[in-house]
This record gives C-alpha cells, sequence and structure tokens, in this order.
C-alpha cells in the first residue's frame, strides 16, 4: 500500500471532511499534505459563494493530515486563523499545508486554499498541540 493509499484509509474515518464535504487526500509527504474539495451546489451560501466554513473545513482537514500523518503522536489544532482572500469561481478548491516551525510540544502551518483556475482563495494558519498519547 503507497503512502498515499495509507493515509486515505486512515483518514477516511473523518467523515465529515470527507463524505459530507467531499475533502479528498491528493498528496502526502513529510508535514505536508494536499487535498481538494469538488464544489457543489451544498457548499454554497445564499449569494452564490462558497461557504468560509467549506474553506476553513478542508484547510483543517489538510492541516489534520499534515500534522498526523506518519507521527508518533498525535496532534490537535488549538487555533486556526483564516484570511479570505478572493472569491472562487472554479470548480474546485485545494488546500496545500506548510510547516513553518516544529517544536517540542506546538506546530505551527500555513494552509493556502486556491481553485483550479489558479485563484489565492484562503490562507489559514494553525497552531496544533502535540499529545503525549501514541496514535
Amino acid at each position: 500500500m503507497s503512502k498515499l493509499e495509507e493515509a486515505r484509509e486512515i483518514f477516511s474515518k473523518d467523515l465529515y471532511a470527507t463524505r459530507v464535504s467531499g475533502a479528498v487526500i491528493e498528496e502526502v509527504g513529510e508535514n505536508y499534505s494536499k487535498c481538494s474539495m469538488r464544489l457543489k451546489d451544498e457548499h454554497r451560501n445564499a449569494y452564490g459563494g462558497i461557504m468560509g466554513g467549506c474553506i476553513y473545513t478542508l484547510a483543517d482537514f489538510a492541516f489534520a493530515v499534515a500534522s498526523n500523518f506518519d507521527k508518533e503522536r498525535l496532534t490537535v489544532s488549538l487555533t486556526g486563523q483564516a484570511s479570505f482572500l478572493s472569491m472562487s469561481k472554479g470548480s474546485v478548491l485545494y488546500a496545500e499545508t506548510k510547516l513553518i516551525k516544529e517544536g517540542r510540544n506546538n506546530c505551527f502551518y500555513e494552509v493556502m486554499i486556491t481553485d483550479d483556475l489558479g485563484k489565492d482563495i484562503a490562507v489559514v494558519y494553525f497552531t496544533g498541540a502535540h499529545l503525549d498519547r501514541p496514535m
């Protein structure tokens, strides 16, 4: 089983992100993930834009994959700061993670949300806490 298949199997248990919202892991690596979400009518608000909660869910899922896959300790988010940059006119959102700093007890990630048209949609910064209990 490849690392990507293994990550998809593990995180398929995140039912809200994967089944309800439609998040998919596209790539996985050390402290890294790229996830996608194909946009549907259910993701839209009353004005036709993508709900901020959908964008944040995708970012949170990408953070969870990057900070937990292939790790000995569980990491949970302490804070998440989202800045919404543009409205998407595309049909797919992508979330790509970047580790900013890995500490003994905490970690810091940036998650960039773009769409299939190449537009920057949002950036989300996460502070994670490493728990002592094993995965």
